[in-house]
């Protein structure tokens, strides 16, 4: 005979069954790339979930928590380590020469809290020696800068970030460009929030230093997708050029004087470099070779008219006009003993420095020059639609009209005419 159940026993049994099901939640949290330079850190508080009543049973699922968003340590440019947390950040200052520039490159300037007066073309008041020149991020985002608040004065002048204008800006991280670790870490203790340095390095658009920083703005920021492929476009940016001009035997190549170059704001036909980069870049035979020191210099007039006779191209970088014009005025035959210069054979490309380096700027000055020295070489290049391919990959948007309609971009790359420039 089987034995009886009760009907209370049954649903006690069952009850008792119910209540030792509860799933385990599964962390679906991808762990951040640690390129460049990151360390993860376990979130502060593990989630827990609520064991289930065991006297009624739910048919409900029983809720689940989402992780908190994993800090990372970094290091900036400069080897300072702070914690970040990536993709979190909502209010964003940029401070010093080239940060919002590079910031623009991969940040989103919706995110902006604050722009320094000389990045607001708006107000009366503000350091206005760069409006002539192009600087594509302002050109690219002149309507928002106008919108925010003064974080500081900013250009060239301004050595020192202003704390209490940062603060009143309320970011929650500071992008900046002050390469100084003691004045950093004073500045970020002021502030309570990160302040992440940025650095360009010496080589510019072709500069690891540069890469670098693309890179980590993409890990603070979560576009490290992004920064991968400005810096993969770069890069193979510069192996065409290369490709293109490495079998020129040294005997064809034309010898080419750079000058013009800035050099915080002082500059002229004078101004040169025996080692500019877009010169190896494009494999370039530069008029100037026996300079005592690397990097952008001045050359004594005597040095410029001793070489004159072997230039056989001249490249002028458009922003020197204003300077070189006044000094042609007073003395028509100082371009004179320049072989470029009576031969017609002078060019003009974008000012690639004003409140630090156009980096879009620069590359795109590259092809004009490897174009210059090589017609055959670079005959499938048009400079306009070039200029739009390097801007759209930097900003999302084609600016070649806005650089070339600026007054000290004299509408655009291109021969210049040596009989009647300089009137």
């Amino acid at each position: 005979m089987k034995k009886k159940v009760s009907l209370p026993a049954l649903i006690l049994a069952l009850a008792m069954l119910l209540g030792s099901c509860g799933t385990k939640p599964v962390n679906t949290t991808e762990a951040p790339k640690t390129e460049p330079a990151v360390t993860t850190q376990a979130p502060t508080e593990a989630p827990t979930t609520k064991a289930p009543e065991t006297t009624a049973p739910e048919t409900t699922a029983a809720p689940t928590t989402e992780a908190a968003p994993a800090e990372i340590e970094i290091e900036d440019m400069i080897g300072r380590k702070l914690t970040v947390i990536p993709g979190s950040y909502r209010k964003v200052v940029c401070i010093g020469a080239g940060a919002l520039r590079m910031y623009s490159y991969i940040g989103d300037a919706a995110l902006l809290c604050g722009v320094e007066d000389i990045d607001n073309e708006t107000l009366a008041e503000r350091p206005k020696m760069f409006d002539g020149v192009a600087r594509p991020y302002v050109l690219a985002y002149a309507e928002t800068f106008a919108k925010l608040p003064s974080c500081g004065v900013g250009g060239p002048q301004a050595q020192a970030a202003e704390a209490e204008k940062i603060l009143s800006c309320e970011p929650d991280i500071v992008i900046s460009e002050y390469e100084d670790v003691e004045k950093e870490d004073a500045l970020q203790e002021q502030l309570g929030v990160p302040v992440v340095t940025l650095k360009l390095g010496s080589g510019g658009v072709f500069d690891d230093s540069f890469y670098a920083t693309l890179k980590l703005l993409g890990v603070i920021f979560d576009e490290e997708e992004k920064a991968g492929n400005l810096v993969a476009y770069i890069q193979a940016e510069r192996a065409e050029i290369e490709k293109r001009t490495a079998d020129i035997p040294e005997e064809e190549k034309p010898a080419v004087y750079i000058c013009g170059l800035g050099n915080w704001g002082t500059t002229n036909h004078l101004m040169t470099a025996q080692n500019y980069i877009a010169f190896k870049v494009a494999n370039i035979k530069n008029a100037v070779t026996d300079l005592a020191n690397p990097g952008i210099q001045s050359i004594e007039a005597e040095k410029f008219t001793a070489i004159g006779g072997d230039m056989d191209i001249i490249i002028m970088d458009a922003a020197a006009v204003k300077n070189i014009k006044p000094l042609y005025k007073e003395d028509p035959a100082m371009l004179d003993t320049c072989k470029a210069w009576t031969e017609g054979e002078v060019y003009l490309e974008m000012a690639y420095n004003a409140y630090y380096t156009n980096c879009e700027i620069a590359l795109i000055n590259t092809w004009f020059i490897a174009k210059t020295a090589y017609p055959d070489r670079f005959a499938d290049i048009d400079m306009t639609a070039k200029t739009n391919e390097v801007t759209k990959m930097f900003f999302g948007e084609e600016l070649a009209e806005k650089i070339f309609a600026k007054p000290m971009s004299f509408g655009g790359y291109g021969k210049i005419d040596t009989a009647t420039f300089f009137d």
